[in-house]
């Protein structure tokens, strides 16, 4: 594929995103994630690969699903109440139009696709799908929240962390491994999501820094395996240390910027009365913990087939992307910034507010 005709898709990535973003109107919308999606098709079919391709069919298939599921909700809504605006949305065809969104993020038990399409793509194509095509979808999620079914979100919520945890347990494989590592996050964004959109605004800024940032290092050193971190420690040994702190983050550990992930919405959980919740996703999180923490092992330890007594590169020649050493601070030290990040979110008007 020419650098035109990939720059002219990655602008129509853009366009459908900010489309989406900025309507106010269900087919508005709907377009702008049409455009999204067929616009990043031929991004993932580029490498002409057959595991490409079988992934290019399952995510077409998955969210023309969803988008169909999507319109035709829509028009549902239209028909009997009138109304095509996103924010004027009832109980009634909230729920259908939550389902179809939740496909289209990935979240269980509608997750079915997302590991298996991550990993028939390369590293950069997984980035963008974990990262990038779910700003369209959440924007519209957060928009609908208070219309939305309470019983429906905690369920969604509470599903993507069980089946996130334990289907990322037994993985060796990265993308596969990060997918459900996505799915856990998601779920927690969910979980919060009627109760105060704004922390899953911040969750969800925060989940595609730090996600972006180990992406970045697996980029660097070409890394779809778990056998494949260990070699990484001699070859960019502060690289290699960052990211293990990052990993660390995305457990959600303090002192890291992870933490702010899980605290906040705890604490925003047991002011709203529902401590029950919260001990229940405390515990959930447990199970990524547990796949985050041998991640860190095989950064860190030193198995075959490295050699017995490696040098360490005080210089690394592997070529990094510019934002790694900013990212990686922010991934890592942004926790005590957490309240004034808070407090320039909460004075923020809802996305509810800002499109009428």
């Amino acid at each position: 594929m020419s650098n035109s005709i990939k720059t002219l898709l990655l602008m129509s990535l853009a366009i459908g995103t900010s489309t989406t973003l900025l309507s106010f109107h269900w087919l508005l919308a709907w377009i702008g994630l049409e455009m999204n999606t067929l616009a990043i098709i031929p991004l993932m079919s580029s490498t002409h690969h057959p595991r490409a391709y079988e992934a290019t069919i399952k995510y077409f298939l998955t969210q023309a699903t969803a988008s169909a599921l999507l319109l035709f909700s829509t028009l549902m809504h239209a028909w009997f109440f009138g109304e095509w605006a996103i924010t004027t949305m009832q109980h009634l065809t909230a729920a259908p139009i939550s389902i179809a969104i939740a496909m289209k993020l990935g979240l269980a038990p509608l997750h079915f696709w997302l590991p298996e399409v991550t990993q028939g793509l390369p590293l950069m194509m997984g980035l963008i799908l974990m990262t990038w095509q779910k700003i369209a979808p959440m924007a519209l999620l957060i928009q609908i929240s208070q219309s939305s079914s309470l019983f429906l979100m905690i369920t969604l919520s509470i599903t993507s962390m069980l089946i996130g945890g334990w289907g990322g347990i037994n993985q060796t494989h990265l993308r596969k491994l990060m997918a459900f590592s996505s799915i856990t996050h998601l779920g927690w964004m969910t979980m919060i999501i009627k109760f105060n959109p704004q922390l899953t605004t911040f969750n969800f800024i925060l989940y595609i820094i730090i996600t972006s940032t180990f992406f970045m290092f697996l980029i660097t050193h070409n890394a779809t395996k778990i056998s494949q971190l260990p070699p990484t420690w001699f070859k960019t040994p502060a690289y290699a240390l960052s990211s293990a702190l990052i990993i660390l983050s995305l457990g959600g550990l303090p002192p890291l910027t992870g933490f702010s992930m899980k605290l906040i919405p705890c604490l925003e959980l047991i002011k709203q009365s529902v401590p029950t919740l919260a001990a229940l996703a405390l515990t959930f999180s447990l199970l990524p913990l547990f796949f985050y923490i041998r991640l860190l092992y095989n950064i860190a330890s030193t198995m075959p087939p490295l050699p017995p007594s490696p040098q360490s590169n005080w210089r690394s020649t592997l070529t990094k992307p510019m934002p790694t050493p900013s990212m990686n601070t922010i991934s890592i030290l942004l926790l005590p910034a957490t309240p004034t990040i808070l407090m320039l979110i909460s004075q923020l008007p809802t996305m509810n507010t800002m499109i009428m």
